[in-house]
């Protein structure tokens, strides 16, 4: 197993471990209280080992964990599953807070009054992380700029996990005062997803949800900050890059995995959101 360990400067750590063999391996690695982990499993498995075999938290493909215990250490005590890559970020909870000093009411475990409390939190990889992660996965570790690279892509990851327009919560959303409507706009969201291909109608969406088109459509932006099918195309398109970045589909597969009925008409909608033809972004990718 590659493991490569950069110091990005004092207090700020990038831990990247991959493991293209058949059989597992472990990674080992001394934290002290006073950093705050993001452990990314962008292939295979990584599982977690606390309190002496005590306990175990499995990662999947995908997937990623957060972790930040201010009254104890938490060394990172690791079983990599073969073909997998973990990618840790290690910083100081004082540097991280310096990040996000005038947003740090606005992240859970940053707020005043849970300073002092640890901090567990795990959640799927978006599609805009997945594309930085596998940026920083290739970069090469014998490059000069190496730390201003990495640093740089690590300020747009975070960027990415706390964009409060994403996801906005119950309480900062007037229209959320009923959860049983944020699960149907959620639903909403799922279903087109699900569906790009062949994405149901708006008044379609809104029968299949039990939702009023008017609160369909309110409610979705003031979550999601565009409406329904702009939402839908955005996706496609970070989609689209992640497909054309990852794997080896030409234009045509990718378009057809999208739902696009031509080629062109993919094309065109690539190329009006980057400024880029999807063939020319493969290529300098």
């Amino acid at each position: 197993m590659a493991t490569f360990n950069t110091e990005i400067e004092s207090g700020f750590n990038i831990l990247k471990s991959v493991n293209e063999g058949s059989k597992k391996s472990y990674v080992k690695k001394e934290i002290d209280a006073s950093y705050i982990q993001f452990h990314f499993v962008t292939s295979g498995k990584a599982t977690f080992i606390f309190n002496n075999d005590a306990y175990k938290m499995e990662v999947e493909n995908g997937k990623y964990i957060v972790l930040y215990n201010p009254m104890k250490s938490l060394p990172i005590n690791a079983v990599i599953s073969e073909k997998s890559c973990l990618i840790s970020i290690l910083i100081s909870i004082k540097k991280f807070h310096k990040l996000f000093s005038e947003d740090s009411n606005n992240i859970q475990f940053l707020k005043d009054e849970n300073i002092n409390q640890k901090y567990y939190y795990e959640n799927k990889i978006s599609n805009p992380i997945f594309l930085v992660l596998n940026e920083i996965k290739r970069f090469d570790e014998n490059s000069s700029t190496k730390n201003l690279f990495l640093k740089a892509k690590i300020y747009e990851l975070f960027s990415h996990l706390y964009n409060r327009n994403r996801d906005l919560n119950i309480e900062q959303c007037p229209f959320l005062t009923n959860e049983e409507n944020f699960k149907k706009i959620k639903r909403a969201k799922d279903i087109i997803i699900k569906n790009m291909t062949d994405p149901p109608s708006l008044v379609e969406l809104s029968e299949e949800i039990n939702l009023s088109l008017k609160k369909l459509k309110e409610g979705f932006k003031k979550i999601y900050g565009k409406p329904v099918y702009q939402f839908l195309i955005e996706y496609k398109m970070e989609l689209a890059k992640k497909l054309l970045s990852e794997n080896d589909y030409n234009v045509n597969e990718v378009s057809l995995k999208l739902g696009y009925s031509t080629a062109s008409h993919f094309i065109t909608a690539f190329k009006n959101k980057y400024g880029l033809t999807p063939k020319n972004f493969k290529k300098n990718y």
